[in-house]
């Protein structure tokens, strides 16, 4: 294929303006994504339970032990060694690894009984009780990575090393966009208000790897321009923009032609797509029309932008708009030296929205198709780190051989809780769920075969669960 330095060059660079504009995909996306994974008309394996996919991501690692994973023999055994022989049976961070005593560190809350179901959940989170009929509670998962940004990327691209496809990606992927005049996939970060946590949200979380960039999310953001180079310049009307994106559409199909890069057609879907953004995305984020009543629902810090309330809220109205993947990434949750006071505010901070947006879901018809999941990269140590004796100076550490988190709507079983940790809420005890298999469940849940759903690069079929996964099939409804 004849490139040009000239052509390689300007290839290059564009990266730059692009960035802002990946994942920009009209309606005839879905033909496409369903022609390269060779799914059938409809875009799926089998028929799906969801169509559409809301993460809530919960970045530092929630603590299962004093969120959803009671013991309550912790009381009694306060202080005591967690036995060495459940310990030498999982890996620990390097904070923690060479710590001359490992003592029981019980819940900093109480556990009670939510919903008809009798679900047990730490009184911090009464919003998520107040929905538990609806939620599927897994407290048995488990995963290899032990640190932060290898755990997020195993979770949402299926390997801890980047530069794999998304879960989103894939999804749009095989799915293809429901929207004409918003992208298939979008993201939405925020942090807790003390900015406790230092944790990143790298942009390979949302990224397309090596799946066409057509598929990456992109990020709203909640200060300044809500996506970059998406506002024209002062004095540059609509009628000169279409007339403009007009011609640079037949430079590009004549380009097109001429090299044959799929990118080439991409860049031109995201160019009309980031055209009409120019209308959706303000209306988007407008929220003088929702009622009072939505917004009590989704507690005061909805009005404050970038805050987790908002983003959930905003998430809904992407949903409804045909948004296929919406993924907001909380941070904050990172309590090594002060879970006694800021996992309250945390569970405040995210509580009520979390539950507000499967209640809105529920109330307009669509939480039955589309899939919920609410947690983290992985769980925190039953034992105390720091000085427990300082409210300000103690906490628990990572914990990748024990986590917990939920689901709900979607074909997911509501009101149950699958699978259970040992007596340490050490180790899975029954029923143990890998990282890999609740990937594949969710894409069975979304109608794929998740060892089907491939993509073939430098000579192999990849796909989001690598070489492992099964479908976990106590949770499917």
């Amino acid at each position: 294929m004849r490139v040009t330095r000239r052509a390689f060059l300007e290839g290059t660079g564009a990266g730059i303006g692009l960035a802002a504009l990946q994942s920009l995909l009209a309606r005839d996306a879905g033909a496409f994504s369903s022609a390269r994974s060779g799914l059938d008309r409809e875009g799926h394996h089998f028929a799906p339970r969801a169509k559409r996919v809301v993460v809530l991501w919960q970045g530092g690692a929630p603590s299962h032990v004093d969120l959803f994973d009671p013991k309550p023999d912790f009381e009694r055994l306060r202080g005591s060694e967690v036995p060495e022989s459940v310990r030498n049976r999982a890996r620990l961070s390097t904070m923690t690894a060479g710590q001359g005593r490992y003592p029981v560190l019980p819940a900093i809350r109480p556990f009670r009984r939510y919903g008809d179901c009798g679900m047990e959940l730490s009184s911090l989170l009464p919003h998520t009780g107040a929905i538990a009929d609806r939620i599927c509670l897994l407290r048995s998962l488990h995963t290899e990575a032990v640190n932060h940004a290898p755990g997020v990327t195993l979770w949402l691209t299926g390997s801890q090393i980047p530069g794999r496809p998304s879960f989103g990606a894939w999804t749009v992927y095989g799915l293809g966009s429901l929207s004409s005049d918003l992208p298939a996939f979008v993201v939405m970060t925020s942090s807790d208000r003390e900015k406790t946590c230092g944790q990143l949200f790298f942009d390979h979380y949302w990224s397309a790897g090596f799946l066409p960039s057509r598929h990456q999310g992109v990020r709203l953001r909640a200060e300044g321009e809500p996506v970059l180079y998406l506002a024209d310049p002062p004095g540059y009307d609509r009628a000169l923009k279409r007339g403009a994106l007009d011609d640079l559409a037949e430079l590009n199909r004549r380009h097109l032609a001429e090299f044959g890069d799929p990118e080439i057609d991409t860049r031109i879907a995201q160019y009309e797509l980031a055209f009409r953004m120019q209308a959706s995305v303000p209306e988007l984020l407008d929220l003088s029309g929702e009622p009072q009543s939505v917004l009590d629902l989704y507690g005061p810090d909805v009005q404050r932008k970038g805050s987790f309330a908002r983003h959930c809220l905003l998430a809904r109205r992407l949903l409804e708009r045909g948004v296929r993947f919406v993924q907001l990434m909380h941070s904050g949750w990172d309590q090594h030296q002060n879970l006694a006071t800021q996992l309250e505010l945390q569970c405040r901070d995210t509580d009520q929205p979390s539950a507000a947006l499967v209640q809105d879901l529920a109330q307009r018809g669509m939480l039955e198709d589309t899939l919920v999941l609410w947690g983290g990269e992985f769980g925190r140590t039953p034992f105390v780190q720091g000085d427990v004796n300082r409210i300000d100076a103690h906490g628990r550490d990572h914990l990748g051989s024990c986590f917990s988190l939920w689901l709900a709507g979607g074909g997911v079983r509501g009101g149950h809780v699958h699978g259970a940790s040992d007596d340490f809420a050490y180790h899975p005890a029954q029923d143990p769920v890998h990282v890999h298999d609740l990937q594949a469940t969710l894409l069975h849940l979304l109608g794929f075969d998740h060892t089907k759903l491939t993509f073939r690069h430098q000579g192999r079929d990849f796909r989001l669960t690598d070489v492992h996964g099964a479908v976990v099939k106590g949770i499917v409804a």
